[in-house]
């Protein structure tokens, strides 16, 4: 069969088929409310923050994830070419069992550190979370709200801030947990970070098919990512490219 004949029931006869294999089983039973996931959105988040994230965590069984900002409505990446729709506004959002924020440029960091609406809400939902967490520079926005203890992760150029504004150690990994606060590296290290939630929540298997699911392998053309053994002159080249793509 080409890809042209390829027809919806055939991709349903295949999903059912890996169905009957026990391969698309997770921990949640029917009738069994799936965690609420609520993720942050503020004007200049990075669009990858928390589309990533969301790309997987809605894969878990009767997950429901929910885009929420200070009000409703579109809210602009820091590139200011892309909106994300946030469907509820923070004033609508009492209890989440999952809290992610993302990161952001450094104006949109700075506001949304500096935001005192934003900051009560994370902490009044953080009371009653199973999981806060960031991805990038959130972590900053964590520490502002007062969330921070002990070691954490964020975006490479922002480690010295994050220790010496909050006196957090940096740990330069993919992602870093203290109690029920995970923090994420920048921008693409969301995508590990949930990964790690789906394996916490749903179990192993279930963060497995769902990697699957999403042909997470990563193998980039280059050997660049790290900023540990990048040049000063690469690293340069890279916050020049990102200053530039948010004017």
């Amino acid at each position: 069969m080409t890809s042209a004949q390829t027809t919806r029931r055939t991709v349903l006869t295949g999903m059912a088929a890996t169905a009957a294999l026990g391969l698309t089983t997770g921990t949640a039973s029917a009738g069994t409310p799936g965690p609420r996931i609520g993720i942050l959105l503020y004007d200049g988040f990075s669009l990858l923050d928390p589309t990533g994230p969301a790309e997987l965590l809605s894969r878990l069984p009767g997950a429901t994830v929910t885009m929420i900002a200070e009000h409703r409505g579109p809210v602009r990446t820091d590139t200011r070419q892309v909106s994300v729709l946030a469907e509820r506004s923070v004033a609508e959002v009492g209890r989440l069992d999952v809290l992610l924020v993302p990161g952001a440029g450094n104006r949109g960091t700075v506001a949304a550190m500096q935001n005192p609406v934003l900051l009560d809400w994370i902490r009044r939902i953080d009371r009653h979370t199973t999981w806060t967490t960031s991805v990038c520079t959130g972590a900053l926005i964590l520490g502002a709200a007062g969330l921070l203890r002990d070691r954490a992760t964020t975006y490479w150029a922002s480690a010295n801030y994050l220790e010496s504004t909050f006196g957090v150690k940096y740990v330069p990994r993919r992602y870093v947990r203290v109690g029920k606060v995970i923090t994420a590296a920048g921008v693409s290290a969301g995508i590990d970070l949930a990964l790690y939630l789906a394996f916490l929540i749903a179990g192993e298997e279930t963060a497995r098919g769902i990697q699957l699911a999403v042909e997470y392998d990563p193998h980039p053309p280059f050997d660049s990512g790290d900023a540990a053994t990048a040049s000063p002159q690469l690293k340069a080249l890279a916050l020049r490219l990102l200053a530039e793509s948010q004017e």
